[in-house]
């Protein structure tokens, strides 16, 4: 089929404003957006510039906006989207070149929550790792499967708003720990989300979830972390 492919683009050492450039040719409805890009830049323009590691939709880094809506470019095919596709980066974050935005303060706010296993507590003697019951691990086994592709955070209108809201990504890794039975800084991370730049901001627009390429349920996730520091309660 015959696809037109409508790029974001930007080089800030050459361009003094942003553009769009198209491209026409043929692909299958089978192949992926990563695909297109990746014509494109091998047959077009050497120069399009744009973040892609594993191609299988688990690392993350070809996050971007698709006709208008975040996505991972590997994951999508043709046949999903149509023949007019336009694509962008995502929204709220720097541009660095056409279809790469600064990560940093995204990652910047992710370390806030203390994305890390807390317990200083020393194992018993006769135990060798701190078990858990298959039930105590369902309680945060959906918040496990993010992968910081940023598709949620950038999709968020508080986000793009004031970029000191920690944002859905960092409240659902706080989330993970906060509910593992194995971890010890519940109590520390609860205090994170509750100030000003926490959970009090997220006002359920339920972008995030919408956007979510691994199918997190961020908005109810949110909405578990907000009643725990109402109650106290982490049940």
């Amino acid at each position: 089929m015959q696809v037109t492919l409508k790029i974001f683009r930007y080089n800030p050492e050459v361009d003094k404003k942003i553009h769009y450039e198209t491209y026409n040719f043929e692909a299958q409805e089978t192949d992926r957006i990563l695909d297109l890009l990746e014509h494109v830049k091998g047959y077009f323009d050497g120069t399009l510039s744009f973040r892609r590691s594993c191609a299988h939709g688990v690392c993350g880094s070809d996050a971007m906006r698709i006709n208008g809506r975040n996505m991972l470019a590997c994951k999508v095919l043709v046949r999903d989207v149509g023949g007019q596709i336009t694509i962008e980066p995502l929204l709220g974050l720097k541009i660095q070149k056409d279809l790469i935005v600064d990560m940093e303060p995204f990652f910047d706010n992710y370390k806030k929550v203390l994305p890390w296993f807390i317990n200083d507590s020393p194992l018993p003697a006769d135990e060798r790792e701190r078990l858990q019951s298959p039930q105590q691990r369902a309680r945060f086994d959906d918040t496990t499967k993010c992968i910081l592709c940023a598709a949620c955070t950038t999709s968020c209108p508080t986000f793009w708003a004031n970029d000191d809201y920690l944002g859905p990504a960092a409240i659902v890794t706080a989330h993970r720990f906060i509910y593992d039975s194995r971890d010890e800084a519940a109590a520390e991370r609860l205090h994170i989300l509750s100030e000003t730049s926490g959970v009090a901001r997220c006002h359920t627009a339920y972008n995030c979830t919408l956007a979510c390429p691994r199918e997190i349920e961020i908005t109810r996730a949110i909405g578990e972390l907000k009643m725990s520091m109402i109650t106290g309660k982490l049940d």
